[in-house]
């Protein structure tokens, strides 16, 4: 693993706002068929009144109950694949960055796959503070990285 370097905070920003940009492909025109068009002006209405100060966002009905769902479907049908064929996500690809095992630098596994996933969603819920976690730590380790027991590497 001596050949292989952690790659950082932003460059992960950039690769990270490309994989939204792909997630976000399959994933708009699914939203639109589970709930259709009032999901989209409901959430705009919302995010409006919350910024005007009418309503606290946190009082807010949710557009949708069990969109989070669909998201995480969505998220995991393509980056699991990709992760487990490519060792990376397109966005990752694009700045040459792969996912490897944290022990081995080799390919990682389903499992650690699907706990990645997960993770995310672990790392964004207290105000993206594992995200954030991998400008700090020595490895480059997101939260959803240390607990899938991953690294985002690149060769010297």
């Amino acid at each position: 693993m001596d050949e292989l370097r952690y790659v950082g905070f932003w460059a992960r920003v950039v690769a990270a706002l490309v994989d939204t940009v792909v997630v976000l492909v399959p994933l708009v025109p699914l939203l639109y068929l589970v709930y259709g068009s009032t999901y989209f002006t409901t959430a705009a209405a919302q995010l409006r009144d919350a910024l005007q100060g009418i309503i606290p966002a946190a009082d807010a009905p949710s557009p949708g109950q069990n969109d989070w769902l669909v998201s995480l479907a969505v998220l995991a049908a393509i980056c699991i694949p990709f992760w487990l064929r490519k060792q990376a996500t397109p966005g990752k690809m694009l700045i040459g960055a792969r996912v490897v095992d944290a022990r081995t630098g080799g390919p990682i596994s389903a499992r650690q796959a699907v706990i990645r996933v997960l993770g995310y969603f672990v790392s964004t819920i207290p105000l993206g503070l594992g995200l954030l976690w991998v400008g700090i730590d020595k490895r480059k380790q997101g939260w959803h990285d240390k607990l899938a027991g991953t690294l985002v590497v690149r060769r010297r």
